[in-house]
């Protein structure tokens, strides 16, 4: 029996309708890729990894950035290009997610990629600031083996897709685990009308946290049953937040902020190892490399923040983290990775105490 998302359970998140694919690519332009790495080598070792590609748009990103921010609800990770996103708010390199010890692979495939498509860069213009994050499989993965390559990056940014998104045990999420079961990718995308406009939030996670007994789910204690005496790391968690509404890097560091409330509600509380971190962005906009001769000035039309319009917003980007949560624990398959450890899909039953919980 194939594994399902947690709406063909019966079980909603929030009050708002989701997009066509309930999915982060619901944003129009947006696409994922994976590269999947799951075989087991001649040493016996199980590689469990991969690489995920988000692309705000399909066109070339250094030429035409988008806006963007990030958030750190816990800092224990390892992301590349953060601290110049923070500066100038905008992302100009495809968002790239993987293992802990596969970040400077990823890295350089990704700026092999951009180098390829953008002549200029290093040339006639700048460098490039490239976006990674990761997540620690080494629970499930050969982690140590390094087994992820720069072309692997370079292959899940070619197999990016708008469209229905692959869950579970793909790309990044291959060998990772949340709340005691097996985790991965997950996506949710929520869409309200804000006067005659219509605007999309979604999101995609990697989820990679918690244990049985942290599930804050309604009619039992979860904790019993079979759960491995090895003492797992604390976890962490990435999750991309994408809108079309037309909000600055300012607006979408507030909107990422709100991650944080959509991950406590599924049972994380950030522990000490735990690294929890935000990447959002919006498509409303794009930002050229170079702007035309005699033109000094960008200009823009933005939400404001002075009704309930950004709160909607905010509301919508929480549901979406939730539910991504859920999906990517619901799609999930039992993974059995490196040296016998096992992981096991969550059993549907105890997601049912959710049912009227959240609607």
């Amino acid at each position: 029996m194939s594994r399902v998302r947690l709406r063909d359970l019966g079980i909603k998140i929030g009050r708002f309708q989701t997009g066509n694919h309930n999915s982060i690519t619901d944003i129009s332009g947006v696409k994922v890729g994976h590269v999947t790495l799951s075989y087991n080598n001649e040493d016996g070792h199980a590689i469990r990894t991969g690489v995920t590609a988000i692309l705000p748009h399909a066109d070339s990103l250094f030429e035409e950035k988008v806006l963007g921010s990030s958030y750190v609800i816990n800092g224990f990770g390892k992301t590349v290009g953060t601290i110049q996103l923070q500066e100038l708010g905008v992302i100009e390199s495809p968002i790239m997610l993987t293992n802990t010890l596969s970040v400077p692979a990823v890295l350089d495939g990704t700026i092999r990629y951009l180098l390829r498509q953008n002549p200029q860069i290093g040339d006639t213009t700048g460098t490039v600031n490239v976006i990674v994050g990761e997540c620690n499989d080494g629970y499930l993965n050969d982690i140590r083996g390094m087994h992820v390559a720069p072309e692997h990056a370079i292959q899940a940014i070619q197999n990016a897709e708008s469209g229905i998104v692959e869950e579970g045990c793909v790309g990044a999420g291959t060998g990772m685990s949340c709340l005691g079961y097996k985790g991965g990718i997950g996506t949710s995308s929520r869409v309200a009308s804000f006067g005659d406009n219509l605007y999309t939030v979604g999101a995609l996670v990697v989820s990679n946290f918690g244990e049985k007994k942290d599930l804050r789910i309604p009619g039992g204690d979860f904790s019993k049953g079979k759960e491995s005496k090895e003492k797992m790391p604390d976890g962490s968690i990435m999750i991309v937040l994408a809108t079309d509404a037309p909000l600055n890097e300012r607006q979408l560091q507030r909107l990422a902020k709100r991650a944080a409330f959509g991950l406590s509600r599924t049972g994380s509380y950030a522990s000490q190892g735990s690294g929890d971190i935000v990447i959002a962005f919006s498509t409303a906009h794009r930002i050229p490399h170079k702007l035309p001769p005699n033109q000094e000035c960008n200009t823009f039309h933005l939400l404001r923040e002075d009704g309930e319009l950004i709160s909607q917003l905010f509301e919508m980007a929480v549901d979406t983290v939730e539910e991504a949560i859920w999906n990517s624990i619901c799609k999930a398959t039992t993974t059995e990775g490196n040296k016998g450890k096992v992981k096991e899909e969550v059993p549907y039953e105890i997601l049912m105490g959710l049912k009227g919980w959240n609607n």
